[in-house]
């Protein structure tokens, strides 16, 4: 994520920006017709091209992981869309300064940057039977690029160090390994987290719209079935 990504005034606008605290996309029961999506996904989009190979390249990574175990999942699912994509900026791609694609636009594109593969790699492990309280997308500062970033952060149990899957290296480390990260905030379905001294302390929940709404929108149209957990 470039640096012109400003953590202050992202952090106002995220508190309000998940639907997840009321409504899932994409939960451990629902089902994806990736028939319907692929014919959604060019009703909106165009003519897929090499993007329907992307997508059916991960329509059979989802097929075949299930039985796995989590690192399994873990390590296919981050090596997949660090494969699949190629890192661009939002204005290059979209020509917007913040734009949040769904996974089916990034396989289309081949293209996202950092917060396109968190989300990508989030929606993939949670079809794939991970809970959401083992998940957070997390914003961190990279250091040595000194710029605004985003991650995927893997926690096997509450207490756990996370463990970081990143677009950056294509290996897993955990986060106590990742000294050139800062951990800013994460959420994840159940609320918005900051980093203190006993851990993340859960800030609340997040129960207003806004990117992430964005997001499961075109998800929905895209196709993909919406589960509420209320």
């Amino acid at each position: 994520m470039a640096a012109r990504f400003a953590i202050p005034r992202t952090l106002r606008w995220l508190c309000c920006a998940l639907l997840l605290a009321g409504v899932m996309l994409g939960g451990l029961h629902a089902d994806w017709d990736f028939s319907l999506i692929s014919r959604r996904a060019a009703a909106l989009y165009g003519p897929l091209g090499e993007g329907q190979q992307r997508i059916d390249a991960w329509q059979r990574l989802l097929a075949t992981q299930k039985q796995v175990g989590e690192a399994e999942k873990l390590n296919v699912v981050n090596q997949f869309f660090n494969k699949q994509m190629r890192y661009e900026e939002d204005i290059d791609l979209w020509r917007e300064v913040d734009y949040w694609e769904t996974p089916i636009q990034g396989l289309w594109k081949g293209a996202g940057d950092c917060e396109d593969y968190a989300i990508a790699k989030y929606f993939s492990l949670r079809h794939l039977g991970v809970s959401s309280d083992k998940l957070r997308i997390t914003y961190v500062k990279a250091l040595r690029q000194n710029r605004a970033h985003m991650v995927l952060t893997y926690y096997s149990t509450p207490e756990a160090t996370p463990l970081v899957l990143d677009s950056l290296i294509n290996e897993i480390k955990p986060a106590s390994q990742r000294t050139d990260l800062l951990p800013v905030y994460s959420f994840n379905a159940e609320g918005l987290y900051i980093p203190g001294a006993k851990g993340n302390k859960k800030v609340g929940d997040t129960k207003r719209l806004s990117r992430w709404q964005d997001v499961l929108k075109k998800m929905q149209a895209e196709g993909f079935p919406v589960e509420t957990t209320n």
